[in-house]
C-alpha cells in the first residue's frame, strides 16, 4: 500500500511538473523570437569607444582575448584598457608582448582594494575613471571576438535607444561537468525572463546580464553611479544593470553568441570554484535559492521521476524540458544532442551548486582568485 501511495505521489508532483514545463517551454519559444541579436553587418561607429579589460592572473589565455580586440573593424576612433589587478603570473607583461606596441592599447596597474570593494567592481571602475570613449564596452579576459562585434554591439546599443547592452557570448565548455552547466546561463533567462517587459519596464528585478561582454553608454554609467553603484556586488554585471533601471535607463540581454565565445572554466574544479563563490547571491535570499531550487526539481525532474514510475504526462514534462534546452541552444550556437537529453541532471547540478555555495558562505570559506568574498566572511576574518 504504501508502495502504491508513494507511486501516485511521484505522478502526481511530475503532473505538476509537467504543467510548469510545457509552460516555460513555451516561454522559452516566445522568447527566442523576440530575442535581439547583434547585426552581422554593422555599418561604421564614428563615436569613440572605449574596451576596457579587467584582468587578474590571466595569462594562460588573456592573448586571445587582446589579439581579437586589436583586429576590430569598423570603428574609427576606440582605445583598448587592460588594468592588470595584482596579477602574479606576467599578465601585464603577456598583454604588452601581444599588444606589439600598439599605441591604441594602454596597460594600467590596479590600485590596492579598498575596504567594501570586490576586486572585479573596482578594477572595472578604475577602467572608466580613465576611460575617454562616449561608449565603454567591457570584455572579460577570457573572451574572444569576431572582428566586427564591438561596431555591432555599439550600433544595436544606438539603433536602440538603450542605455546598456550585455551579448552573451556562446559558451565554450569542455567536459562533462561544464557542458551539464554552462549551458544553463543562457537557458535560465531566456526560460524565466519576459524579454519584451524586460525591455520597457523599470522595474530593477527584470534584468539579466553579463560582465564577459557589456556595453553601455558612458553617460548613462555615471547616472546609474558607476561600478561603485555596486561595489560590494557578488554579481555585479547583474547589479550593474539594475543600478541602470533605478537610474531610469533601459537595458536587455542578447545574443551575442555568433560575434563571441567565452571559455569560462577549464575544468570542473574551476566550475565548482567559480559558481561557489557567487550562487549565494544570485536568489536574494537563502529562501529564495531554496525555492528556485525546488521548483527547477519540480518543473524538471518529478516528470523524469514519474515517467520511471510509468507515467506518460511525466515523460511528456520530460520532452518538454529537453525541448526548451534544444531551442536555447539552437539560437544561441550550443551544442543540442546528446547534452540536452541530460538537461535533468543538469539541474540536479545546478542545485548541488547553490547548495554548496550557501553552506560555503555560512562557514565563512568564499574566495575568489586568492582573495577573500565579503559575503562569506566570518565575523572574525
Amino acid at each position: 500500500m504504501s508502495g502504491l501511495t508513494l507511486s501516485s505521489s511521484v505522478r502526481a508532483l511530475g503532473a505538476v511538473g509537467t504543467i510548469g514545463a510545457l509552460a516555460l517551454t513555451a516561454h522559452t519559444a516566445l522568447n527566442v523570437r523576440r530575442l535581439r541579436r547583434l547585426p552581422p553587418d554593422p555599418p561604421v561607429v564614428a563615436e569613440r569607444v572605449s574596451v576596457l579589460v579587467p584582468a587578474r592572473n590571466e595569462a594562460h589565455r588573456i592573448a586571445a582575448t587582446i589579439t581579437s580586440l586589436l583586429g576590430q573593424r569598423h570603428l574609427t576612433d576606440f582605445e583598448i584598457v587592460v588594468l592588470d589587478d595584482g596579477s602574479e603570473d606576467g599578465t601585464a607583461e603577456v598583454v604588452a608582448s601581444t599588444a606589439g606596441g600598439d599605441p591604441r592599447l594602454r596597460v594600467l596597474t590596479g590600485s590596492d582594494l579598498p575596504a567594501g570593494w570586490l576586486g572585479k567592481p573596482h578594477a572595472c571602475q578604475q577602467l572608466s575613471d580613465g576611460a575617454t570613449g562616449s561608449v565603454l564596452c567591457f570584455v572579460d579576459a577570457d573572451v574572444t571576438l569576431a572582428p566586427h562585434a564591438v561596431a555591432a554591439a555599439v550600433a544595436l546599443l544606438r539603433q536602440t535607444r538603450l542605455d546598456a547592452l550585455s551579448p552573451y557570448p556562446r559558451q565554450v565548455a569542455h567536459g562533462l561537468g561544464p557542458r551539464l552547466v554552462q549551458p544553463l546561463i543562457e537557458w535560465s533567462w531566456l526560460t524565466t525572463l519576459p524579454l519584451g517587459v524586460a525591455e520597457r519596464s523599470p522595474r530593477p528585478t527584470l534584468v539579466a546580464a553579463t560582465g564577459q561582454f557589456f556595453v553601455i553608454d558612458h553617460d548613462a554609467y555615471r547616472r546609474a553611479g558607476g561600478h561603485a553603484a555596486v561595489a560590494d556586488d557578488v554579481l555585479d554585471d547583474v547589479g550593474l544593470m539594475r543600478a541602470v533601471k533605478r537610474a531610469g535607463g533601459r537595458g536587455v540581454p542578447v545574443d551575442g553568441s555568433a560575434l563571441a565565445a567565452c571559455q569560462m572554466y577549464d575544468s570542473w574544479d574551476d566550475l565548482v570554484e567559480g559558481y561557489t563563490k557567487s550562487l549565494w547571491s544570485a536568489f536574494g535570499s537563502p529562501a529564495g535559492a531554496t525555492a528556485v531550487v525546488a521548483a527547477l526539481g519540480l518543473v524538471y525532474v518529478a516528470p523524469v521521476a514519474a515517467a520511471l514510475a510509468g507515467s506518460r504526462v511525466g515523460l511528456l514534462g520530460y520532452g518538454a524540458g529537453v525541448l526548451g534546452r534544444t531551442l536555447v541552444a539552437r539560437s544561441t550556437g550550443q551544442p543540442s544532442l546528446p547534452d540536452v537529453l541530460a538537461h535533468p541532471v543538469s539541474v540536479a547540478t545546478f542545485g548541488y551548486l547553490v547548495g554548496r555555495s550557501l553552506r560555503a558562505r555560512r562557514r565563512g570559506a568564499l574566495t575568489w582568485k586568492g582573495r577573500p568574498v565579503p559575503g562569506g566572511l566570518t565575523s572574525q576574518t
